[in-house]
């Protein structure tokens, strides 16, 4: 659709219509033909239109009064012009006015919630910045802990070597007392045996002592008369 805008400008961009100015030059045109011919009148300050004669003077204030009715008409057109161009400016004013009233509250919109997420921000800026810290904190403490670890690992390792040591000792020293043991339990075992023999030995002997005592004793009580009398039988008591 177009606007009254750019009707006015093509109406203002079109020629003219002829007017009188024109209808005048087509009347001269024959008058001045007739003075170009031999048996023309004389001139007496006067032109024929071909149908009344009209001066040059009368010919100047008409063609003054078209070129001011075509100024005023240009004049007119180039106001109503300029007035559609400045209605449309106004109308695209009161438009950007109005957007630029939309945009401003959208920017303060905008802003406000900046504001907000900066807020924000800040405060999880402040918690990051808190949490770091608490992790910087427990990491040296874990470090301490950890050295206090290592050293305590190392002092036990220390004490368990120490100990694996003394085991070591102790159970080389209980096999050395165990092979003496059964080193002193085989020699106990053979004196013992020796021994068993001794006694059995000494047993036997006393065994037959004792016999001979006896037996001679019974011979030194029995009466020497029946001890001759038995003489006989002796070799066979012996026996």
């Amino acid at each position: 659709m177009v606007t009254p805008f750019f009707k006015r400008k093509e109406a203002a961009d079109k020629p003219p219509k002829p007017g009188l100015v024109q209808r005048m030059q087509e009347a001269e045109e024959p008058a001045a033909a007739q003075e170009q011919e031999p048996a023309a009148e004389p001139q007496n300050g006067m032109v024929s239109t071909g149908k009344t004669p009209l001066d040059k003077k009368s010919l100047d204030l008409i063609f003054a009064v078209e070129q001011m009715i075509q100024a005023r008409t240009h004049a007119e057109t180039k106001s109503l012009e300029l007035q559609d161009r400045l209605t449309h400016s106004n109308g695209s004013v009161e438009r950007l006015n109005k957007d630029l009233k939309n945009l401003s509250k959208v920017i303060e919109e905008r802003e406000k919630n900046i504001m907000e997420l900066e807020q924000k921000l800040v405060e999880k800026n402040l918690k990051v910045d808190q949490v770091l810290e608490d992790y910087r904190e427990l990491q040296a403490e874990m470090l301490t802990e950890a050295d206090e670890l290592r050293s305590t690992i190392d002092l036990e390792q220390q004490k368990y070597a120490h100990l694996v040591q003394k085991h070591n000792e102790a159970h080389a020293e209980k096999l050395k007392r165990i092979n003496e043991l059964e080193e002193k339990i085989g020699r106990l075992e053979t004196e013992n045996a020796h021994l068993k023999q001794k006694f059995e030995t000494a047993r036997q002997e006393k065994t037959y002592l004792a016999n001979m005592i006896a037996d001679f004793t019974n011979r030194m009580t029995v009466p020497f008369g029946a001890g001759s009398a038995q003489e006989p039988s002796e070799p066979g008591g012996d026996s």
